[in-house]
């Protein structure tokens, strides 16, 4: 094994991503050293690497991340999320963050909002952490990172989004309820719409309606599970309707919110039946607020919720998922293209010049 690792550097909106060498660590209690096989591009390195989001500099980008386990520290074994020890060679995913366990949010259990959070892809590069993004030859995990094991069977570009999109909508889908029976609202067709399609079908939705401004986008949705999908570029009349006409005029069961535009919002509480449960996820920049009328959600008996990021459970459900549905739906097709490491700049203009839900980053 080699003693230093390559890694694009992000250091400024519209500088190119440098290419740099960081010595691999001496691992401490808890820590493992992953040798990266891929990483996928997510939109939210995109709305940094183009300045729509803020992050310390310099940086790794790159949170969606597959590897394998390259060295383990002495002593007391490192576990993964079902307690099992880990050992050099195993194929791996983690957490998009590692957290403490005991502060007072992990011992509430809201570990993603950990008071010393530790996020990969998003963490300054010092002399103690530099590995902490996937645009690397190794990523260095923290103690109390949540890592799950990977099938062999599951493709690495498969598996990379896990431990964002995926996991993320496991959350949401566990927090909605979204099981049989169930009508399930998801709007917006990107990555994140197309993974709650699936995945509600997987948990037994009986009907899953999609919805999305760009008709490119939406034209996926039926590959994924869809029962019926609207178009919403000017109004929502046809997706009322088409709501009315599926549920007898009740309104959905569970509305699953991904764009975090304000008009979707707003839309989505309208078409909520009585003790219909809302879950937004897509609201994770500034936008305008929100009107909602307090005795609307009072008397309809109406369940908001909110969640960024998600639980360990929930990752180790995303893995569970791709493995059993990657062969069923088109999840692979969703990474468009692949890029060694060398040429990451390269991958981040394409992502962007062909809006690409994925592409991913390889390492030699």
């Amino acid at each position: 094994m080699s003693e230093e690792a390559l890694a694009a550097v992000f250091t400024a909106t519209g500088e190119p991503l440098r290419l740099e060498h960081y010595p691999l660590p001496t691992l401490s209690a808890g820590e493992v050293l992953v040798r990266i096989t891929c990483c996928t591009i997510c939109g939210s390195d995109v709305h940094t690497y183009e300045g729509r989001r803020t992050t310390p500099v310099p940086t790794i980008l790159g949170h969606e991340i597959m590897g394998t386990v390259a060295e383990l520290p002495p002593g007391e074994a490192v576990t993964d999320v079902a307690g099992h020890p880990l050992a050099v060679g195993d194929r791996i995913t983690w957490s998009i963050a590692a957290n403490c366990g005991d502060c007072f949010f992990c011992e509430h259990e809201i570990p993603p909002k950990c008071e010393k959070l530790f996020k990969y892809g998003h963490e300054a590069i010092d002399d103690v952490h530099p590995l902490s993004g996937g645009l690397a030859e190794y990523c260095h995990l923290a103690a109390g990172t949540p890592i799950v094991r990977v099938p062999a069977e599951l493709p690495d570009a498969v598996a990379c989004p896990a431990n964002c999109a995926t996991a993320t909508v496991a959350g949401a889908l566990r927090v909605g309820n979204v099981g049989p029976g169930k009508v399930t609202l998801i709007q917006g067709a990107g990555m994140l719409g197309l993974s709650a399609i699936a995945m509600a079908r997987w948990r037994g939705a009986t009907e899953v309606i999609a919805c999305d401004i760009d008709p490119e986008r939406l034209e996926l949705a039926p590959q994924f599970g869809a029962t019926k999908c609207v178009l919403v570029q000017n109004s929502i009349d046809e997706l009322t309707e088409v709501v009315a006409e599926t549920t007898g005029g009740r309104g959905v069961d569970v509305a699953i919110e991904l764009s975090g535009a304000p008009s979707s919002v707003a839309a989505g509480l309208k078409l909520l039946r009585i003790g219909g449960t809302y879950v937004l996820i897509g609201s994770v920049y500034p936008a305008a607020d929100v009107p909602v009328s307090a005795e609307w959600v009072v008397r309809r008996w109406l369940n908001i919720h909110g969640v960024h990021n998600y639980l360990p459970e929930d990752l180790a459900t995303a893995i569970e998922f791709l493995t059993s549905e990657h062969a069923r739906y088109p999840l692979a097709e969703l990474v468009t293209a692949t890029f060694p490491l060398e040429s990451a700049e390269e991958a981040f203009a394409h992502t962007i010049r062909e809006r690409a839900h994925r592409v991913a980053v390889v390492p030699k």
